[in-house]
């Protein structure tokens, strides 16, 4: 978040940097440092102004322990959250606010997800899209998920198409295009490493092509979302 953004973002509020400051938890002086880029949010301060000041959960920094091994119940909450209507319901009371491409990252690290959660996942990539692409090509490159990202991208793209959202569906074309240079020639599935044998031979024989280009054995298309 840039320092125009965050005066932007105040001002937008109604708030003055001593009013925000006291909610903030910090000085008036450094609030004004923040908006004249002279001090970088921490973490822990970004997710503070980002509830203040009503933004998008993108503004928050991502973590890099994305691939910390994380369960079902914590990424549903994450999910929930995030808005996504499927777990509208399990909306957590108490969340700590993160950036929609760390849960994204975290969930496509899991070796076995719950298809209800692999179903979110196209989702999460449209309805915030455009993510930071930089950010999320290299944390998929670092733990070889580029192959899993870059199909669940394609899946968001198809869903974008369908409901004519052009500017998402460029956003993630583009994302597409960078992790295609990168795609992985090894074979895998989607978040499902328990895929019994019977299933892996039929899997590469009746795959969709965007799977097989992917080299996943999965048969997830646009079509099997219930959202699409």
């Amino acid at each position: 978040m840039s320092s125009t953004e965050l005066r932007t973002a105040r001002t937008g509020k109604g708030l003055t940097q001593a009013q925000a400051a006291v909610r903030l938890g910090v000085s008036q002086p450094y609030v004004a440092m923040l908006e004249r880029g002279e001090r970088r949010l921490t973490p822990r301060l970004a997710r503070r102004v980002a509830r203040l000041y009503g933004l998008s959960p993108t503004a928050v920094p991502p973590s890099s322990a994305v691939a910390e091994s994380r369960g079902a119940a914590e990424l549903t909450s994450d999910l929930a959250a995030l808005g996504y209507p499927g777990f509208t319901h399990m909306r957590p009371r108490r969340w700590a606010l993160k950036n929609p491409a760390e849960v994204l990252l975290a969930a496509l690290a899991q070796d076995d997800l719950e298809p209800r959660l692999v179903e979110a996942l196209p989702w999460l990539l449209l309805h915030y899209a455009p993510l930071d692409r930089e950010w999320l090509v290299r944390e998929a490159k670092v733990r070889d998920l580029q192959n899993r990202l870059g199909f669940v991208v394609g899946l968001s793209r198809g869903l974008a198409e369908r409901v004519g959202a052009r500017d998402e569906a460029t956003a993630l074309a583009a994302l597409e295009a960078s992790l295609e240079r990168s795609r992985l020639a090894r074979e895998d599935t989607l978040c499902r490493a328990s895929l019994p044998e019977a299933e892996r031979r039929w899997l590469q024989h009746n795959r969709s092509d965007d799977a097989r280009r992917w080299n996943l054995l999965t048969d997830w298309t646009v079509n099997a979302l219930r959202y699409a």
